[in-house]
């Protein structure tokens, strides 16, 4: 491939990647898909609709991802989340902050870009916030503490960290075979489970469920095999187009904020190029915006006073510094990572279910001793 058919495919693969962001994006719009909203309404009400949205989502994503695997499509072994360490205290602790930051925030990092969309003003600022929070944390002074604390503590195994890797090895099976047993057990059971409530099924619902989980499984496909190039024309070395981390990534919604403030910042140099992360930002902002205005669903939002404010700059900041340390978001972690069965994505994804919990009860406990 020379640098000319290397430059086209970039074209194609951003954006193939910023048009399925705008899909997310306007899907995300409409049916109210939130990991924040899910939680807080079985918290609040006991009502777990959105809850199965978020199951259907991961069992859909991870169907699509372990078929393409088996088929030869992409390689488990090439995401970024594969890896021989199993960073659990990171994940840990950094899927705490972000649970509990994202309620201080009113939404996760895709929610704020969903309600960027809509008109909210004030998730400009968690956007703005949490993308230098988290960018400190990659390469600035919170990467210092980063590394110097929570990246120490780590196991590392002989082979890729994730759970197919563990059942191969425990009963004698490849890894493969493993993937896609696992993938029918869990994913399969986890859009039975969704179907199973009957308040569910409904057309938002499902939308919600197949549309989010086929454009993850999809994101697989275009950085995992089209943006796969066997030999780089400069480096003569296999690699992944147009992808921040050199691997086959999928959607995730902190770093890529990051990287898309420094593109934003440094514009004017060459070296700071598109890449599938920061197009997927501007792609669920512009696929949010089109439904709510074809919707007429679009209103300007502010913050109601000061505490208001101070909440969503404290939860901006948990959510980047937790969503480096942790590797992910409710999205990168909970639907793009869990997909790939990795170990690490697992305890990111209990940590922030369990700070998300532990932020709707002090809200609650805010109220009432203010009442």
């Amino acid at each position: 491939m020379d640098i000319s058919a290397l430059n086209s495919l970039t074209v194609q693969v951003l954006w193939a990647g910023f048009i399925l962001a705008m899909v997310f994006g306007a899907i995300a719009q409409r049916t109210h898909f939130c990991t924040m909203g899910a939680v807080s309404d079985i918290v609040n009400m006991g009502d777990w609709t959105r809850m199965r949205m978020w199951g259907m989502a991961i069992g859909v994503a991870m169907l699509g991802f372990f078929t393409m695997a088996a088929a030869g499509v992409i390689d488990p072994a090439k995401t970024l989340y594969a890896s021989n360490r199993f960073i659990w205290l990171s994940a840990l602790v950094g899927g705490a902050l972000f649970g509990f930051g994202m309620v201080l925030a009113s939404g996760c990092g895709s929610k704020t870009l969903v309600r960027i969309g809509g008109g909210s003003l004030k998730s400009v600022v968690v956007f703005a916030v949490m993308g230098i929070a988290a960018f400190a944390t990659l390469k600035g002074i919170t990467a210092v503490v980063r590394v110097a604390t929570v990246d120490k503590v780590a196991l590392d195994f002989t082979a890729n960290a994730s759970l197919p890797n563990w059942v191969a090895g425990a009963i004698g099976i490849t890894p493969a075979a493993a993937g896609i047993g696992l993938a029918i057990l869990i994913g399969l059971g986890l859009i039975v489970w969704a179907l199973f409530g009957e308040e569910f099924r409904r057309f938002d619902n499902l939308l919600a469920g197949l549309g989010i989980g086929g454009v993850i499984a999809a994101m697989w496909w275009v950085s995992g095999h089209l943006g796969y190039v066997a030999e780089h024309p400069e480096t003569l070395q296999e690699a992944f187009i147009a992808t921040n981390s050199g691997r086959a990534e999928a959607l995730s919604f902190v770093s890529p904020v990051a990287y898309t403030v420094d593109w934003l910042m440094f514009f004017s140099d060459k070296s700071k190029v598109l890449t599938l992360g920061i197009v997927s930002v501007f792609g669920v902002v512009a696929g949010s915006a089109v439904y709510a205005l074809l919707s007429r669903s679009f209103r300007w939002e502010g913050f109601r006073d000061a505490e208001d404010t101070a909440n969503h700059l404290v939860g901006a900041t948990l959510m980047g510094v937790g969503g480096v340390c942790a590797m992910g978001c409710t999205v990168g972690q909970g639907l793009s990572g869990i997909s790939t069965l990795s170990l690490t994505s697992f305890v990111a994804l209990a940590a922030i279910l369990a700070g998300c919990v532990a932020g709707l009860k002090y809200q609650i406990w805010r109220l009432e001793r203010a009442a």
